[in-house]
């Protein structure tokens, strides 16, 4: 079997597992271990607290300082209320193009990093190659947090990384952060004839929005002069407002989910802090003057860092020559690559796939796209 269609054959297998985040990812974890272990390399696994996920570092090639991580997560967004032609994880083979929840967003590239597994340990001699992949990235990158620690307890210090999101092997240099947010509010129920004897916590959540899309339209007025991104400035979304039980009942409790995703750092503490102060000296007052226990807490559900284009970056560099690209781009959507980069190394986001069939019914990778993959991670090998 030549190495395309092996990693057809790996990527099925790997779509197989229903690794939705919420979900347990340890029986494809244990599998990917497996098979790097069998390629001669060195496996670690690192469980959470919980023991239901774990991440996987494995590494080819000599024990040394300044390797280079392949990164990819495991876990996959969910399939419910999609509708799919087939089955979501069992792939599908169709006009060259591989069907399937995580074919494209991002088994494809695991699949293709772990088929050339046994080609770097007969390559890699001057410089370690590393494999990390991670869980609950599509809720906060939560694992690749949990696996820099680990790292950094262990004393590994990789100097270049990879991230193999959907990039139709673009490179990509930069990217906004994503900070995700749900606030709560309790309120004072009653009858809905006599609104002004209760505390509508549904109101004041529409009233918290109503702020934060104020702030939305504040921040593009903050946007770098010199941003790559589009849009340029810090976004701010409402994914989502829960709240009230019937048409005549002051709602007693609510939620806002919501997100904002910095183009810079500044950014953050400037809408975190503008919010509590709304909160603090607005919405709470107002509240408590009818109802003295009524509250309002913000959860932190995961604060991603962005990429932060630098002026030097061995990742590109080598990128770039792989791949025969004369530039790179920014992009709006998150990926676990700043998090790699505050260890202190040089960090790229270049992968296969489009982002545009992410996350959708039917998600998809074009076989052609994991050719080129495998192409660039065969010219990496001629390179350790």
């Amino acid at each position: 079997m030549d190495r395309l269609e092996n990693t057809i054959a790996l990527l099925s297998e790997f779509v197989a597992f229903p690794t939705i985040s919420s979900d347990s990812n340890l029986d494809m974890i244990a599998r990917l271990a497996n098979l790097l272990e069998q390629a001669g390399a060195r496996v670690e696994t690192f469980h959470n607290p919980e023991g239901t996920k774990a991440n996987l570092f494995a590494t080819i090639g000599p024990e040394r300082d300044g390797g280079i991580v392949l990164s990819g997560h495991s876990d996959v967004v969910p399939v419910t209320d999609q509708e799919w032609t087939h089955d979501p994880f069992a792939m599908v083979r169709r006009d060259e193009k591989l069907f399937g929840r995580g074919t494209c967003d991002m088994k494809g590239f695991i699949a293709a990093a772990v088929s050339m597994a046994p080609l770097f340990a007969q390559r890699a001699r001057t410089r370690p190659i590393h494999f990390a992949f991670t869980y609950e990235e599509e809720v906060g990158c939560i694992g690749a947090q949990a696996l820099v620690e680990s790292l950094k307890a262990k004393g590994i210090r990789p100097a270049v990384g990879i991230i193999g999101e959907p990039t139709e092997m673009r490179i990509i240099e930069g990217h906004k952060g994503c900070c995700e947010y749900t606030t709560r509010f309790e309120g004072l129920a009653g009858h809905g004839s006599a609104p002004d004897r209760g505390v509508n916590a549904v109101e004041y959540a529409v009233r918290y929005v109503a702020r934060l899309m104020e702030l939305r339209e504040t921040l593009k007025t903050r946007a770098p002069h010199n941003s790559r991104f589009e849009p340029p400035w810090t976004t701010i979304n409402t994914g989502a407002v829960h709240g009230g039980i019937a048409h005549n009942v002051i709602a007693d409790h609510a939620t806002v989910d919501w997100e904002m995703r910095p183009v810079q750092a500044s950014d953050g503490p400037f809408v975190r802090q503008d919010m509590q102060a709304y909160v603090n000296d607005v919405l709470l007052p107002q509240m408590r003057a009818v109802w003295p226990d009524a509250r309002i807490e913000t959860e932190t559900m995961g604060e991603v860092g962005g990429l932060e284009p630098t002026e030097t970056n061995e990742a590109k560099r080598i990128v770039a020559e792989l791949t025969g690209a004369n530039d790179s781009d920014v992009v709006a959507f998150g990926t676990e690559a700043g998090i790699f980069q505050s260890m202190g190394m040089d960090v790229v986001v270049c992968g296969p796939g489009s982002i545009d069939q992410a996350h959708k019914a039917d998600e998809f990778i074009e076989i052609s796209q994991l050719s080129r993959c495998l192409d660039m991670l065969e010219r990496l090998a001629g390179k350790l």
